[in-house]
């Protein structure tokens, strides 16, 4: 039993059927599941998980958020220490990290998570376990 990291395009993933990311999201938030892993979403990636729902209504807002709720996936805020090591993230890879994953980042750090999932396959190595799902990021 693990804590896994997920970064805001799994969530968004698993949520759109159309996203080309959708199936293997899925596929790796359940094989996480299955072996017990336990599930955080940094503050930050929840507020961009938020966005296209917040433009379509409440309604689309709460499916998120009993997406999390049944997962179950706690919200990770953002915390001093969690904002200094993501500024260092940055600062080591400028351009190539951008501030929203280097806070995503920064938390599985901070926390000491076993790994994070996204479907961003343009990031750096990071000193975390990085597992990317899906098609091109």
């Amino acid at each position: 039993m693990g804590l896994i990291v997920l970064d805001a395009g799994v969530v968004i993933a698993v949520l759109d059927a159309s996203d080309i990311h959708h199936a293997a999201a899925i596929k790796a938030v359940e094989d996480a599941q299955d072996s017990g892993d336990g599930f955080v979403l940094p503050a930050s990636a929840y507020a961009e998980c938020l966005v296209s729902p917040s433009r379509n209504g409440p309604e689309a807002v709460a499916t998120v958020d009993q997406f999390l709720d049944a997962l179950p996936a706690r919200v990770e805020p953002a915390t001093r220490a969690i904002g200094r090591v993501a500024a260092s993230l940055r600062a080591a890879h400028g351009p190539g990290l951008r501030l929203p994953d280097a806070l995503v980042v920064a938390s599985a750090v901070v926390l000491a998570a076993d790994r994070i999932i996204t479907t961003d396959a343009r990031w750096p190595v990071m000193p975390v376990r990085v597992e990317v799902v899906g098609g091109a990021g």
